[in-house]
């Protein structure tokens, strides 16, 4: 959560920090803030709300134009998206400003000793602490970097600190821990930031800093070292991707852009994944095959939508592989004492790779002995840096909050990993896994042909607009699926959704069925699982029954079911297990109709941040 820029180069350092905050937004929106160092002072400006009202304050009050700059955009953690809570942070003096994401646990302490010094604290927030030590650390040591080493050790929590010091106008100083932090390496300058999006229009070449780390960056170079000034090794590593992949192309949202990138998205992940030998490979593997030989349970951590792809993986493991496989919402999973061992597989799911409930359940299934295999979407962060095997999603940069394309990708991760598991275990045959992969590589198509389709669906939206409730039912892997699209429908209308096991429809569900309720059906195939087709077929006359009006999402060609559906919405046929990958395509497309339908901000849903870098 909250974004993060820093600056220090020949360029208007305001210019570039607002620019990268614009990039950002997605973060945090409930305050924003720059400070930028010119003429031997610090200027800074805040303002609570979205990005828009500190660019309306900085239109009619300018500051300075000077070459060192921070900027913050917030998600409000302590105190409320005021003017006085919004960062940067600074000093009693107006010397030193820091930004911050994370949280501080020992703050309070921390404050308390600042006011028994006479210091005077402004804001309610962590944050404001660190400004006040740091001028403290600077005026006895005169070296910024050293003065933040100083502070970082006697701060508890997860953080990323940016800050400047007008006694040091050439260099922004910078540190993490458990909280993300990258940098860019340009020509005679150089950037702090909470992602690479942020300076991706100025320079593809990052630098990832590592846990427990601090940067001190300068126009002609940066320097790194750990929180006890030793020399720190850091990887340089190229984004492969430009600007524009961060713009919205015309489309009204980035959701709409990042829905029609999926089919794209889901070819790229695949590309390169059979070697000349006609076998799976992963992006990175640190655990030899003779390891995973020998796992007896695959346990799956996510978190939102991640661990709706956890839960389709869960199928798809079990059948393929015939290993015991368990799905935990990371948030929940330390705190129930897990059963883990050294032939255990941990398989984190992450977009952002910094998801804080995630990092930490990895941290603790490596603790125990377990192997952790990653799937992220992002190069160089943390979660990657710190699991045993990387399989990397090729979805580029997700802006909107609520998650489409990244969805689509980890699916079609999870089921990779589950064939390279049966590839490495023997479970499957090389014909077989090549069978799955030509059918996968079919399915960006598909998804391409749904997407043609999608303008029924959005006038179905839009007559739903004044709804209080929407239902979703599945079985088998439509299941997580009907819990995805009722998370959308969360995340962006601000209704009240609920997504069910069909099975369970008559173990208490079928009481919130009433007059034109509408219910959303996800229906299996009637080739690969007959059975169950039969009984949601059973289910959708239950609730019709009792008035719902049903919504139904049936293989083309299903005539048995469509007698029973008020609005029929067709995909293309696939293989049973792989159905996700189309039937999820548009329950996305419905959510953001339904909640540009409302008057809602699709791109930044209330209360929300895309990446939750905070337990």
């Amino acid at each position: 959560m909250c974004g993060i820029v820093g600056y220090v180069g020949g360029q208007s350092a305001l210019d570039v920090v607002l620019a990268g905050l614009k990039r950002l937004e997605y973060r945090g929106y409930d305050s924003a803030g720059v400070a930028v160092l010119a003429d031997g002072g610090l200027a800074a400006a805040k303002k609570a709300g979205k990005l828009g009202n500190l660019e309306k304050e900085l239109a009619d009050r300018p500051l300075p134009t000077g070459g060192t700059g921070i900027g913050h955009t917030r998600w409000a953690t302590h105190g409320g998206p005021t003017d006085a809570n919004a960062h940067p942070h600074l000093d009693n003096a107006g010397r030193v400003s820091v930004v911050h994401n994370g949280i501080i646990e020992n703050f309070a302490a921390l404050r308390a000793e600042l006011a028994e010094r006479g210091h005077e604290l402004a804001s309610e927030t962590d944050t404001e602490v660190v400004a006040h030590l740091l001028a403290e650390s600077f005026s006895s040591c005169g070296d910024l970097a050293e003065a933040m080493r100083q502070v970082c050790r006697r701060l508890e929590g997860a953080f990323t600190l940016v800050a400047v010091h007008a006694d040091a106008p050439d260099v922004v100083v910078g540190a993490r821990r458990n909280s993300p932090l990258v940098v860019g390496v340009g020509e005679e300058e150089a950037f702090l930031a909470s992602d690479v999006a942020a300076f991706i229009a100025h320079t593809r070449e990052a630098i990832e800093l590592g846990q427990d780390q601090v940067v001190e960056a300068r126009r002609d170079g940066v320097t790194v070292t750990d929180f006890h000034g030793a020399p720190a090794e850091v990887r340089p590593y190229h984004v492969d991707w430009d600007a524009s992949a961060a713009e919205k192309g015309g489309y009204d949202y980035f959701m709409l852009k990042e829905i029609a990138e999926q089919p794209k998205a889901v070819a790229d992940t695949l590309l390169g994944r059979i070697d000349l030998a006609g076998n799976l490979c992963l992006d990175e593997v640190r655990i030899p095959a003779s390891v995973l030989r020998e796992v007896s349970k695959v346990v799956i951590v996510a978190c939102g939508t991640a661990y709706h792809a956890g839960m389709i993986a869960k199928y798809a493991i079990e059948h393929w592989t015939r290993i015991p496989c368990e799905t935990e919402l990371a948030s929940e999973f330390r705190y129930r004492d897990p059963i883990l061992d050294q032939r255990t597989l941990v398989i984190a799911i992450s977009q952002s790779g910094e998801t804080m409930d995630t990092l930490m359940a990895l941290r603790h299934a490596r603790e125990q002995g377990a192997k952790v295999l990653a799937i992220c979407n992002t190069n160089g962060s943390t979660i990657p840096r710190e699991s045993d095997a990387v399989l990397y999603t090729h979805a580029g940069p997700e802006v909107a909050v609520a998650s489409t394309k990244a969805f689509l990708t980890q699916l079609v991760a999870c089921y990779l990993v589950a064939l390279y598991l049966g590839q490495v275990r023997g479970t499957k045959w090389g014909d077989e896994i090549l069978s799955v992969i030509r059918e996968l590589s079919e399915i960006a198509t598909q998804v391409e042909e749904v997407l043609e389709t999608m303008e029924p669906v959005r006038e179905l939206a839009r007559t739903l607009a004044e709804k209080n409730t929407v239902l979703f039912l599945g079985r088998h892997v439509g299941f997580p699926v009907a819990l995805e699209g009722a998370l959308k429908l969360k995340e962006l209308a601000y209704m009240h959704a609920e997504g069910f096991a069909a099975g369970e429809l008559k173990h208490g569900p079928i009481a919130l069925i009433e007059q034109d309720v509408p219910v959303v059906v996800v229906v299996p195939s009637p080739r690969g699982r007959s059975v169950l087709h039969d009984k949601i077929v059973s289910n959708i006359q239950e609730i019709r029954a009792r008035g719902a009006r049903t919504i139904v999402i049936a293989e083309r060609g299903d005539e048995t079911v469509a007698p029973y559906a008020d609005h029929l919405i067709e995909i293309p046929a696939t293989p049973t297990l792989l159905q996700p990958l189309v039937a999820t395509v548009p329950l996305q497309v419905f959510a953001c109709e339904l909640a540009t339908a409302r008057g809602n901000e699709v791109d930044q849903p209330r209360n929300l941040a895309k990446s939750v870098t905070v337990e």
